[in-house]
């Protein structure tokens, strides 16, 4: 099983699933909103940060006690994950820019055979933690869902986090087509426009492969 670590040295392929990327675009739908008027107690226990929390005080919650429609992708509500009327998981963030916005941070969802999983940047930006929980959020799907070693998924994160750290630094410009991160499982990674959505913005987007059962 190879994987290419070199990402200017990575096979482009034509993505044809662009358009259900893309279609995940970002919205503004309001999550509901917490009363945290009242100072939670803080345990001396560590509590471990989750992916989709970007608040101190959002650590703190337990889990949403949610009925899964999705038994597939139901582990991420242990993340802070929801999922929508569509059947995608998303995270909300804050937007940073103006007060009482929310925007999708991330969604994942199983299109056919390939799960979709994209981290959305707003006007082109990354907001401040997102680099690293991007990386972990891909990074979650592909230990969950891909079959390859340990090793391999070491090199896996390797590249992606090259990829986005050149995205962030605007090596990488938005194209409509994807490198191959993993040979065997077809997955692809792409940073591209979004075609769709209240927001103008991009995405990072991989794209994997279900096996077969």
């Amino acid at each position: 099983m190879k994987i290419i670590v070199r990402l200017f040295g990575a096979i482009v392929l034509q993505v044809s699933a662009l358009l259900a990327m893309s279609s995940m675009a970002m919205s503004e739908d309001k999550p509901l909103h917490i009363n945290t008027q009242e100072t939670p107690a803080v345990t001396q226990q560590k509590t471990t940060q989750r992916i989709c929390s970007l608040d101190p005080i959002e650590d703190l919650l337990p889990p949403l006690q949610t009925k899964a429609n999705d038994p597939l992708l139901s582990y991420l509500a242990e993340q802070g994950f929801t999922q929508n009327q569509e059947g995608s998981w998303v995270c909300y963030a804050n937007d940073p820019k103006k007060e009482g916005r929310y925007f999708t941070l991330f969604k994942v969802k199983q299109v056919d055979n390939r799960l979709i999983a994209s981290s959305f940047l707003d006007e082109g930006s990354l907001i401040e933690g997102q680099e690293n929980r991007s990386l972990d959020f891909f990074m979650m799907l592909i230990e969950h869902h891909l079959n390859t070693s340990q090793q391999n998924h070491q090199g896996i994160r390797r590249y992606l986090e090259a990829f986005i750290s050149l995205v962030k630094e605007g090596k990488i410009k938005p194209t409509r087509r994807g490198f191959l991160f993993d040979q065997p499982n077809r997955a692809l990674v792409l940073y591209h426009t979004l075609s769709s959505g209240n927001l103008k913005g991009t995405g990072i987007t991989i794209n994997i492969y279900l096996p077969k059962s």
